[in-house]
This record gives structure tokens, sequence and C-alpha cells, in this order.
């Protein structure tokens, strides 16, 4: 046994440690090498098998006992398992059901027949652009199950009862000891007869079936809040299916589906739209009309304003959830308009223009001449 590591040195512990910090410390090199974490990783598996023999003796206290007194060599010529210790002596459901919980993302918990919450519902409902910014109440229509009057939710026909169920003697549990790559290990499973339920029905109730729930077409009012976004959920509490064993009803899960607006576009709670203004507008300045999620409002140019400058309306945008008094901001594109069809006078006017422009411009030494040229370009 000198080729063996201490046990204490293995899982990172002094020779005084609890109870608690030898399952503590195990659980973490666990979760480091568990082989279904590094898959093809000899040496992480061989790490593992070590981490898991020097606990299965440290985690036993007559174990320890003998492994402080003797070393290695109390186990010399043992039962089988890795390195001479025992697999079946060991209760691994805690711990793997943590190991394993964490590693593929929810806690693994032994199965019972006391009461356990019913599945979430998810439905969907689409909303105009205007009612996320508003807000707006809206009723859904949908299968939802509700206790069978025939039976009372037993499940059984009327006049008949459950019965205790004789796989796993009414715990709703039964014990499967398989063999593994690490030796015997016991799991604690859901009783395949009764469902987890401890309970067998024997004449079945002709509405429901033995199930206890019929599915009845249902409407449910939902109060969207302004400011939902596009893909969002809204959590209706106890509107799901029913629980088991007297829990309590899942959630309805509502998700938001926002359409598209011609105009506006949203970032976050800011809105993003274009407003065209004319030439005249541009140059001179003046009051134009935009349009907001909250109406039309007038904006004062300033004179000499260029194509694509961005105004900002401040608190313009869409409410926050968590405070509607809260609003983002409108971001508006000026955009110039060049007209397409001009009458005579209009064409006239702008020459006219072209002209007084042309006499400002002292570094052209010819501007009659330009501007005949440009003219008959212009008018081609």
């Amino acid at each position: 046994m000198a080729d063996k590591r201490d046990y204490y040195e293995v899982l990172g512990i002094s020779r005084s440690a609890s109870e608690d910090d030898i399952k503590k410390a195990y659980r973490q090199l666990a979760k480091k090498y568990h082989p279904d974490a590094n898959p093809g990783d000899k040496d992480a598996e061989a790490k593992f098998k070590e981490a898991s023999e020097a606990y299965a003796i440290l985690s036993d206290a007559d174990k320890r006992r003998q492994y402080d007194q003797f070393g290695h060599s109390a186990f010399d010529g043992g039962a089988g398992g890795a390195g001479g210790f025992d697999f079946n002596s060991m209760d691994m459901g805690d711990i793997f059901g943590d190991i394993f919980g964490d590693l593929f993302g929810g806690r693994t918990r032994r199965t019972s027949n006391g009461p356990m919450k019913g599945p979430n519902v998810r439905t969907g409902v689409r909303i105009t652009f205007q009612e996320a910014v508003t807000g707006v109440d809206k009723e859904l229509e949908l299968n939802l199950k509700e206790e069978c009057t025939t039976c009372n939710g037993t499940g059984a026909k009327p006049g008949t009862s459950t019965e205790t169920c004789k796989k796993c003697g009414g715990k709703g549990q039964v014990v499967y000891t398989q063999q593994s790559l690490f030796g015997m290990v016991r799991n604690v499973q859901t009783c395949p007869d009764c469902n987890g339920t401890g309970k067998v029905i024997k004449d079945k109730c002709p509405d429901c079936y033995g199930s206890g729930y019929v599915s009845r077409r249902k409407k449910i009012q939902v109060s969207i809040p302004a400011g939902i976004d596009n893909g969002q959920s809204i959590r209706i509490r106890e509107k799901g299916e029913p629980g088991t064993n007297g829990g309590e009803r899942g959630d309805l899960l509502v998700e938001v589906s926002v359409s598209r607006h011609p105009i506006f576009q949203r970032q976050d709670y800011d809105i993003y739209s274009t407003a065209p203004i004319s030439f005249v507008q541009a140059a001179l300045g003046g009051d134009v009309r935009i349009s907001t999620v909250d109406g039309d409002v007038l904006y004062t140019v300033k004179p000499g304003t260029q194509t694509d400058t961005k105004v900002r309306l401040k608190g313009k945008g869409v409410p926050t959830l968590r405070n509607k008094q809260i609003r983002g901001d409108h971001y508006v594109t000026l955009v110039v308009q060049v007209p397409t069809k001009l009458t005579g006078e209009q064409k006239d006017a702008l020459e006219k223009y072209d002209i007084a422009m042309k006499k400002g411009d002292t570094d052209s030494p010819e501007p009659e001449k330009e501007r005949e040229k440009g003219k008959k370009k212009f008018w081609k």
C-alpha cells in the first residue's frame, strides 16, 4: 500500500476535519474530476476514483478510526471496489445528487410521495407596439386541467376507493441496486406502478380515466405592463397544471410578441424614428411636426439644419417596467426632402435664389457665365 497517497492529503483536509468538512471536500473534487465533466480524460477519472476511495473510508466513522490507527494496511484484502474498499457499503445518493445537479443544471433530489407543485403551462399573446408602450389587458382562452367533479379528484370510480401500492408499500419510491464503474450503487426512484403517489386505482373514474382531472376551456385575464418588450414573459401564479398529492398548481407563463411599427423602432427603452422637413424649414428654421407614441409634437429646428441631424425628445420613449413614470427618450433623425416636381413659378424662384447665392461667391471669376451653364445643365 506504499504507492497510495494519504486519504486526508487526497481530500485536502486536516486529520481533525469534521464530517461536513469531509463531505464538502469530496463534493468539490467530485465536481472537478467527474468523468462526465471530463470525457476521455484518464487522469481526471483516476483522481475521481482516488477521491471516492478516500471519501468512502473517511466518511465512515469506524473505517476512519481503523485508518487513523493502521493506515492503508487496515484494508488490505478488503471487499471489492476500487483499491480494496467496499463501495456497496456507501450511501452516495445525497452527494451524487448534489454533483449531478450542479453538473447538469439542476439539483437532483430523492423523489417522495409528498405534495409536489404542478408543471407550468406556456402560451403566447401578440400585442401592438403602442400596447407595449402603454400596457394593455388581454383575455386568453386555453385548455386547463380542473378537478374531476365525478370522482372529486380521487381518480377512482364512484363507490370505490384507492388502494395502497404493493410495489412500494405506499412510500411512492423503490430502491434499485445496480453495478456501475465504481461498484454497486443504490438508486431511489419513483415507483412505476403508482407514479410516486403510493396508491393505485383498480376501478378508474370513467370521466377522467383515473387522473382525477379533466381538461376544460377557460378564459384567463392577463395584465400586460407598460414597457414590456418582445419575447418577455409574464408569470401568472397557480394558473398552470394541478399539483400532485395536494401540491399547489404550477404557473402560467405568457410570452409576449410585439408587432412591428411602421415608423418607430425600439432599443431597450428608447425609440428611434425619422421625420421629413422641407428645404425651407431646414434653411430658415421653424416648427416641424414630429410623430411620437404620445401623439404629434412641435419641434423647433434651427436655421441651417442639415439632413440626418439627430434630435432628442427627452422622456418620449418607452416606460420602464419597474416604474412607468420613468421613460426612455425618443431620437429623431431629420431628413431634408428635395421636391421631385416643380411649377414654372417655383423654378424661377429657385433660379433667382441660385443667382443670389452665386453673387455672394467672390471666388467665382465668371458668375454669369457659370450661371448660364448651370441653368442649361439643370433644366436639360
